[in-house]
């Protein structure tokens, strides 16, 4: 069994006892603004509730599977400058069991035939299109409900499997850790992309079951990207702001993780727009009416918003290496970026289920939102009680220790 060198850390890597309390206020608030989203929201199976909530829903999720991406990849490529800030990932990754717990919200209505969502659950309008009558094999409830399964089930034992064989190595020293966490990376990353991408399609997509985008999933995967990027750097700054990691963190590692911000803004411009241009030059009504719905009324207006500040005045205002590595300025955006994400998920959510070029804004959907959020960062919170915070064993911490931007 191999051994790494142990890195001495000259820092406080343990949130105890604060962690626990903050984990459990934070889950006490999720649940009384989800509680209240509910009642608000006509009850689980209300029309209302059911539609805010499954963009709260997809928000989190978002949060979760962008995060287990930033750590799969890490693994992969053998990366040395995230080591420090990997755990971190890890234990917001390692969220994926309560999200699948989550997503019953989504499922109940459907269970019980009170989805105020999914029109191919309904067998009328089934049989009156044409085209949901050839995409019945793949939209009904059974096979609907069996992907779910598989999508969640795969992500709760990939994240599950990286926090517990990484925080086993800060015990064991077992330098052959890392070697298998590489291998298994490389077929998890395909499964994943291949689930992430089935998830949004039936999820969301799937909320008008007459369109289709073969890069759906791309667009969702950006976002995720994205906020867990964005994420990241505000726990560590909060961390830091609470006496831990703060000589193992540094502004080289901020920079780092800014970079990543500021590339999945560009890389989800580019998706967006090629979705776009795509659809409209193609000209295909099964497709383009999707378009026509966000081209409509208000959502005009969202549309315009979501061009400027998901893609132009981020793309400016992260583009310096000076707002990169100023943590104030680096907070600002990241707070912006999972601010715009929501409004993003928003726009691809409300259109499908309110009148058309009215933006159906209700107290419930900050509810559901503020809920579903809580309930994620306390789950985390409360995971990092007895782990450290960095993996001090991992054979290539001091390399992330010494990191500096060419």
């Amino acid at each position: 069994m191999a051994h790494p060198k142990e890195v001495h850390l000259d820092d406080n890597i343990q949130l105890g006892d604060e962690g626990a309390k903050l984990g459990k206020k934070l889950l006490g608030a999720g649940a009384v603004a989800l509680g209240l989203g509910i009642a608000l929201g006509g009850g689980p199976f209300g029309a209302q509730f059911q539609a805010s909530y499954l963009v709260a829903f997809m928000y989190v999720l978002a949060l979760g599977l962008g995060s287990l991406w930033f750590v799969a990849i890490q693994h992969l490529t053998n990366a040395r400058w995230s080591v420090v800030v990997r755990r971190v990932g890890e234990l917001h990754a390692a969220n994926m069991p309560i999200l699948a717990g989550l997503a019953l919200l989504v499922l109940l209505p459907m269970l019980t035939g009170q989805s105020a969502l999914y029109d191919w659950l309904d067998h009328g309008k089934v049989e009156a299109s044409h085209i949901l009558h050839h995409k019945a094999g793949y939209l009904n409830l059974g096979f609907f409900l069996g992907r779910c399964a598989f999508y969640f089930g795969f992500w709760a034992l990939l994240s599950t499997h990286f926090l517990k064989q990484s925080t086993a190595q800060d015990a064991s020293g077992d330098a052959t850790i890392s070697s298998s966490l590489q291998r298994i990376s490389a077929p998890g990353m395909i499964l994943f992309a291949l689930t992430l991408t089935f998830c949004v399609i039936d999820l969301v997509m799937s909320l008008d079951p007459e369109f289709f985008s073969t890069i759906f999933g791309v667009y969702y995967f950006a976002g995720c990207v994205s906020s867990a990027y964005s994420l990241l750097a505000l726990s560590l700054m909060w961390l830091q702001g609470h006496g831990r990691l703060v000589n193992s963190v540094n502004r080289e590692h901020f920079h780092d993780v800014g970079k990543m911000m500021f590339a999945f803004v560009v890389f989800w411009a580019y998706i967006a727009f090629s979705q776009f241009m795509l659809i409209w030059y193609a000209d295909v009504p099964e497709e383009t009416h999707w378009f026509h719905a966000r081209f409509d009324g208000d959502w005009k207006v969202v549309s315009g918003v979501l061009l400027v500040c998901h893609f132009v005045l981020p793309f400016f205002g992260l583009l310096s290496r000076h707002v990169k590595r100023n943590r104030k300025t680096l907070a600002f955006w990241a707070v912006w970026l999972l601010v715009i994400e929501y409004v993003d998920l928003y726009w691809l959510v409300m259109p499908e289920v309110s009148e058309h070029g009215h933006v159906p804004l209700s107290v419930v959907d900050v509810l559901t939102w503020v809920g579903a959020a809580c309930l994620f960062l306390g789950a985390s919170a409360l995971r990092a009680k007895g782990r450290n915070l960095v993996p001090t064993r991992d054979p290539r911490l001091a390399d992330s220790l010494a990191f500096e931007n060419l």
